[in-house]
């Protein structure tokens, strides 16, 4: 059986695995290789890495967990999990079962973009999601936000310093007057009509409007629908925010006992939702890693302390 099996093997996942093998702790990774930012080619907001692949980010954590002798990595994806703290039972893909004392969900999100032709195929390049880590590569360009809810203002707002301007992309929808007005006081155009298509440039990216208008831009932002990448939270009963991530405290640890979650999965108190950063999740991993070691040493001392205390009075 297994201290710790940890279900992921992004960010969150690789470095809760090397805390655990850098502490002797029998661990397993399970990974399923499918990663939020498979499309990006390019990381940024990371110190020592930023604008790497993280594709090599993945490739040297894994290197670095081969010289760690209690740590198993393996290719494969969790269905189900089972059991109690002290007990689980992990089901794999092909009937295989692997126990562990704790876990600590690592799975992530997914997202959905909205439904803009040729949007899919530019996103983690010329379009994005996240101004921290993509903005400063549309700098000195026209950057274009796809959708013009309540948060356009503020990505308005951070793109100033960045950007020679702002587009807002209303895609058809309703714009709240307050919100136009804040735009408006930004200097961002507003454009009402459909997006009909995105497609790459030269320069960036080529938007076609309805009714035959085009906008050429250095970059788009786009918000994204996203979800639980992996069914845990739900098939084990874990309590999750209204924005639909797990709750966690300041520890990683979630409402059930023996499960941690780390990463763009989990959020924890304080926060209104996640913070989707490579840097963050590597915290959070740290964090439930070690977390959990305390918690195993704690019940080891006091296992240790009982045991004691019988073999005295037996005496």
């Amino acid at each position: 059986m297994y201290d710790v099996a940890i279900i992921g093997g992004g960010p969150a996942g690789l470095q809760a695995a090397l805390t655990l093998g850098r502490m002797h702790r029998r661990a397993v990774l399970l990974d399923g290789q499918r990663y939020r930012n498979a499309t990006v080619r390019h990381m940024h907001n990371l110190i020592g890495s930023d604008g790497r692949d993280p594709a090599e980010l993945r490739g040297a954590a894994r290197r670095e967990l081969a010289r760690y002798e209690t740590v198993d990595s393996r290719a494969t994806e969790v269905i189900r999990i089972d059991g109690t703290v002290g007990s689980f039972s992990l089901t794999l893909v092909g009937g295989e079962i692997v126990e562990a004392t704790r876990v600590i969900l690592a799975t992530g999100v997914a997202d959905t973009l909205p439904d803009v032709p040729g949007l899919a195929p530019l996103f983690g390049t010329i379009a994005a999601h996240c101004p921290f880590c993509h903005g400063h590569e549309f700098a000195a360009t026209a950057v274009a936000l796809i959708g013009a809810g309540a948060h356009a203002p503020r990505l308005a707002a951070m793109l100033r310093p960045i950007a020679t301007g702002v587009v807002v992309l209303a895609h058809g929808e309703a714009i709240d007057p307050d919100v136009a007005r804040a735009l408006e006081r930004l200097d961002a155009v507003i454009r009402s009509e459909r997006i009909v298509s995105v497609a790459p440039a030269p320069h960036g990216a080529e938007v076609a409007l309805e009714g035959g208008g085009t906008v050429s831009v250095g970059g788009i932002l786009t918000t994204t629908q996203w979800r639980q990448a992996a069914p845990f939270a739900e098939q084990l009963g874990l309590a999750m925010t209204p924005a639909g991530v797990i709750a966690v405290d300041a520890f990683g640890r979630t409402s059930v006992p023996g499960i941690s979650a780390a990463g763009d999965a989990a959020v924890g108190p304080g926060l209104p939702g996640p913070m989707h950063a490579v840097a963050l999740s590597i915290a959070a991993g740290l964090t439930a890693a070690a977390s959990i070691v305390q918690d195993l040493v704690a019940a080891e001392l006091a296992n240790s302390s009982d045991g004691g205390s019988r073999s005295h009075a037996a005496g």
